[in-house]
């Protein structure tokens, strides 16, 4: 079995290294990551320059690119052998709701869609590390279950752990994404030579978290597994659709 294992926090963060010692013994595991924190990033490929990857003293492989650059390079040649599964994170930070659509951390999993098998993407719902081992053994827990999954090919699991330690932690409920208002407005700023600039603000309030939801899930003290889709078509509206284009040539 090999995994490639990859992130969006740069391959010196704290949680890509857990997630290395929680699967070093499962799998034969290889990293590819960014060499800086590309949060954010979502699936940016990186097109107008070229990557260099580069081997660090403990064997990790940074590049100086995107989380998707990284898987991509690492399921198309980059390595030896071609993986057999990816497992992204742990990031430090919850992606929830509507946070999948700017993931680099989802964004990693999303890539590693080719490999036919389900990809991870780990997020501790914290900033800091305290918790990480608890994030660190759900990781292996559920990895190791994967051959038990019966899914579609190219389908990607987000996981989000509560920051808690491991005895805390209620149990595994499978969510759907859940849904945050507008962001907070951008704030505007002068540098020393007065040319302006904007810091984009905070994510938006949770608006739909209710029961069912992973912001509900991590919230109660529960694991959240939500199965992301990548067919992003509404197939729901081609009915109306259909009546809205009828003698529009």
């Amino acid at each position: 079995m090999r995994i490639l294992i990859a992130n969006d926090d740069g391959v010196y963060a704290p949680g890509l290294a857990a997630l290395y010692d929680a699967l070093a013994d499962y799998a034969d595991c290889r990293v590819v990551a960014p060499i800086q924190d590309m949060s954010g990033a979502s699936s940016a490929l990186t097109l107008d320059r070229p990557l260099h990857p580069t081997t660090m003293p403990n064997g990790f492989i940074g590049v100086n690119g995107t989380p998707t650059d990284c898987v991509h390079l690492g399921i198309n040649g980059l390595l030896e052998e071609t993986p057999d599964m990816v497992v992204s994170g742990i990031n430090l930070g919850a992606n929830l709701g509507d946070d999948v659509l700017y993931s680099g951390t989802v964004a990693a999993a999303i890539e590693g869609r080719f490999t036919g098998r389900p990809a991870f993407a780990f997020s501790l719902v914290s900033r800091l590390p305290d918790n990480l081992p608890t994030a660190a053994f759900i990781a292996r827990k559920l990895v190791e279950q994967h051959d038990r999954l019966d899914l579609p090919p190219r389908t990607v699991l987000s996981i989000n752990v509560p920051n808690l330690p491991l005895d805390h932690i209620r149990g595994i409920q499978l969510t759907r994404l859940g849904h945050r208002s507008r962001a907070k407005p951008p704030v505007k700023q002068a540098n020393p030579r007065g040319k302006e600039g904007y810091w984009l603000s905070v994510a938006g309030d949770v608006e739909d978290g209710g029961p069912g939801t992973d912001f509900h899930a991590v919230v109660q003290g529960y694991v959240s597994i939500t199965p992301l889709q990548l067919d992003r078509s509404f197939h729901e509206a081609f009915e109306s659709l259909g009546d809205w284009v009828e003698g529009v040539l």
